[in-house]
């Protein structure tokens, strides 16, 4: 037998027309792409050196691109196409990532499992120095306090990774992940 869906009609948003960064726009390659992972290589960033150079830092554009084709759990779209990412709603400072997600209805039953989706999503592609928040837009869900709670607490992620078929849906949400920018 099935389970029903939280939200069996979802309005479903175009794709927003992808920006160039200003990390491209300065000359320089995706963060994402193998030629920054070189220049990367180059610069002794990855090997721990401590050169003392700067570091590119990330911007909001770039996490989006990250996390914009992750699919919904319970329908076959991405959470860009639902609008439960966007843009506006994540903030980079430093070494700090912050993501807003917005669920698609107040009591929706999924937005915990997304926001896992996110974080793993994050911490799988970004470097071991950015610290990522996920919370949910604040007036969205009728459970915001008690799933952000659950989103940001490390010993609450770590047991819900353990759970195999918790880990089997994120797979599931991350398969499309790597269809950065396309839709």
């Amino acid at each position: 037998m099935s389970r029903q869906l939280d939200n069996d009609n979802p309005t479903i948003f175009a794709p927003t027309t992808s920006k160039t960064s200003k990390r491209i726009q300065k000359g320089k390659a995706s963060l994402w792409s193998q030629d920054a992972l070189s220049d990367e290589d180059e610069l002794g960033y990855s090997s721990g050196s401590g050169s003392g150079e700067e570091r590119e830092d990330i911007d909001s554009e770039e996490v989006y691109d990250l996390l914009r084709s992750i699919t919904d759990p319970e329908h076959p779209v991405s959470l860009e196409a639902l609008r439960v990412v966007n843009q506006d709603d994540i903030h980079v400072a430093g070494n700090r990532v912050l993501v807003y997600l917005t669920p698609t209805i107040p009591h929706c039953s999924m937005s915990t499992l997304i926001g896992l989706s996110l974080r793993v999503r994050l911490l799988r592609a970004l470097p071991p120095r950015y610290r990522v928040d996920i919370r949910i837009k604040s007036g969205t869900h009728q459970s915001e306090h008690a799933v952000n709670k659950q989103l940001n607490d490390k010993e609450r992620v770590q047991a819900a990774l353990e759970n195999k078929h918790l880990l089997n849906v994120v797979e599931g949400c991350l398969s499309t992940a790597d269809k950065r920018g396309s839709a």
